[in-house]
């Protein structure tokens, strides 16, 4: 009887790529109606943020979990989209949503990865290069964190115009339906730009996986590259939550799949294995909701629901390197 031979990490990636071929060109042409070149253009600048968003979310996940040492700890788990809401809320209630509508919307996008950026390096970076800090220590410093942003952005929330709320929220739910180009743009030279660095110090993913007692002895500057890791982290999830707001666990469930299917931990196969299941995940799930239930429901909402039960299936488990 012949044995199960398992699939090598490129068949995998070659599946996978297969996948999300088929997958994007079921959006593209399911359902199609009336003129290719309007139908073309306009699902075609949607895949182009659904691939954009996915890029950010599963290769900032994986880093992130990389430099933590751990798998179920995500950007937002750890209070970044609680710091967003923050910085719009801010925004809102200093500028006014007249003030935000009249600024350039590539100089808004530009100066909130500044401000997260900034407070990822300074809140975290302390936290994760500073030495060896427990898992329980670091899920309370988040909750702590998102918990202070929380109550922060509520404060300045009932002290705006009911009508400057009403504007304020439309910017808290994650949407794919509304693209915006002049952002798109933005983005795709933003992400090009950390890809560009990140492909530079992915010698250092592999080693940085195997702790910080490890790395220091491996010759790895330790602090200087989770500095490094969690400023792109920072760039990528502004990127994602400006495009599209804030999606919590979805990094996480990728994630994770990227570690259930490819046999290899190296992260040159588990980053495209997430990012492509991250573009599988949201281009068929957008198409699923947009042809089957007719735009009745949010993608946002089933995300959120798949990755809160993986995230207690991960905590029963105690899942951790």
């Amino acid at each position: 009887m012949a044995r199960f031979r398992k699939p090598s990490p490129r068949q995998v990636l070659l599946l996978l790529a297969l996948a999300c071929l088929a997958v994007i060109a079921a959006f593209m042409t399911v359902g199609a109606k009336g003129s290719w070149g309007f139908i073309l253009s306009f699902r075609g600048a949607k895949i182009a943020v659904m691939v954009v968003v996915a890029y950010s979310i599963a290769v900032s996940t994986v880093l992130f979990q990389t430099v933590t040492n751990n798998r179920i700890l995500t950007p937002a788990i750890m209070g970044f989209d609680s710091l967003y809401v923050l910085i719009q809320s801010g925004m809102v209630f200093l500028l006014g949503s007249s003030g935000i509508v009249s600024v350039d919307p590539r100089l808004r996008f530009a100066a909130e990865i500044a401000v997260m950026v900034a407070f990822s390096v300074l809140l975290y970076g302390s936290l994760f290069a500073g030495g060896r800090r427990s898992l329980h220590l670091l899920i309370l410093a988040g909750i702590v964190f998102g918990i202070f942003f929380h109550s922060l952005s509520t404060f300045l929330q009932r002290l705006i115009d009911p009508a400057e709320f009403a504007f304020l929220q439309d910017r808290f739910f994650a949407s794919f339906n509304l693209v915006r180009p002049d952002l798109l743009v933005t983005a795709v030279v933003i992400v090009a730009v950390v890809t560009l660095v990140a492909w530079r110090i992915m010698h250092s993913f592999d080693v940085l996986a195997l702790g910080r007692d490890r790395a220091i002895n491996l010759g790895v500057d330790h602090r200087r590259m989770v500095t490094i890791i969690l400023m792109l982290v920072a760039i990528l999830v502004s990127v994602s939550t400006a495009l599209v707001g804030p999606i919590t666990f979805f990094g996480l469930l990728v994630a994770n799949l990227a570690y259930l299917v490819m046999p290899s931990g190296k992260h040159r196969h588990i980053l495209p294995a997430a990012i492509l299941l991250a573009i599988i995940c949201l281009v068929g799930g957008q198409m699923i909701l947009e042809r089957v239930f007719g735009f009745d429901g949010n993608l946002r909402i089933v995300i959120e629901f798949l990755g809160g039960i993986t995230f207690i299936a991960l905590l029963l488990r105690g899942t951790a390197r």
